[in-house]
């Protein structure tokens, strides 16, 4: 039985541990209550701090980084972190700006993490849009990542990163079978554009997982920053009234506490 220890550590940022590799996603530690701007008039404050402290963390082989241009994905603490990893795996436009430890992987190109006594470990870039059709020259380049490694039991550990809802994800169910997925939702809004939303709503998430049918699924990056519109109890209500299988895949972390999942 293949396992992965999972530490949400807040918003986008989890740490995961498999087979002796330990892997962070989006690092994310600066304390809250600064303004962050993301570009074309859009800003957000940041209102709750990591539940791990960076200088608490293990040695670190990867660094999974969907994108490095909005702060609630990489900020100023988390950027420092990057040159003690081993390797930071992200956008090839965000390879470009890291330069130094940083590979640059297009959608569903691959790159392989290999060491001694421990065994191969795939990433896999999957596709985002982090917002609407045509937005990607404002919001940028994002990447979600496929892991796969020998063992699993249920499928390929699929972390979506900041995207809506569109074929693009879809097809991440044709490609993969999915054991288990950390979703990123919390249907991002700004009010300088309105109802236009940058990632998915609990709906939304339902809807994906209707379609990849997932073994667990883990809700990241809905809390701690204003500009979420759906927290939890959005979240649980739109799970609470979907099929049995989508319904009861739901798997709530605790901030700062590790655990166990089969994969």
């Amino acid at each position: 039985m293949s396992v992965a220890r999972i530490t949400h550590i807040g918003g986008p940022t989890t740490l995961i541990e498999v087979d002796g590799w330990r892997l962070l996603t989006d690092p994310t530690f600066d304390p809250p209550g600064r303004r962050y701007t993301f570009g074309w008039g859009s800003a957000s404050h940041k209102e709750a701090g990591p539940a791990v402290a960076v200088e608490d963390l293990p040695p670190i082989d990867a660094v999974l980084l969907t994108h490095d241009h909005h702060g609630d994905n990489l900020d100023d603490a988390g950027r420092a972190l990057l040159p003690s990893a081993g390797v930071v795996v992200t956008t090839v436009a965000g390879a470009r700006r890291l330069g130094g430890n940083a590979i640059g992987l297009a959608p569903w190109s691959a790159y392989t993490l290999r060491g001694p006594d421990r065994p191969a470990l795939e990433i896999t870039a999957t596709p985002c849009r982090h917002g609407p059709p045509l937005s990607r020259a404002i919001t940028g380049e994002v990447t979600g990542f496929a892991l796969r490694w020998e063992g699993q039991e249920h499928g390929v550990l699929w972390i979506s990163g900041d995207t809506v809802l569109y074929d693009g994800v879809r097809r991440v169910g044709e490609r993969f079978d999915v054991g288990t997925l950390v979703l990123h939702l919390g249907a991002v809004q700004f009010g300088v554009t309105g109802p236009i939303r940058y990632t998915m709503s609990g709906a939304e998430g339902v809807e994906l997982c209707e379609l990849v049918r997932p073994h667990t699924v883990v809700p990241v990056h809905y809390e701690g920053w204003r500009h979420f519109t759906q927290g939890r109890d959005t979240i649980e209500q739109a799970f609470g009234a979907a099929p049995a299988a989508v319904r009861d895949s739901l798997t709530w972390l605790t901030l700062g506490v590790a655990k166990t999942l089969t994969v």
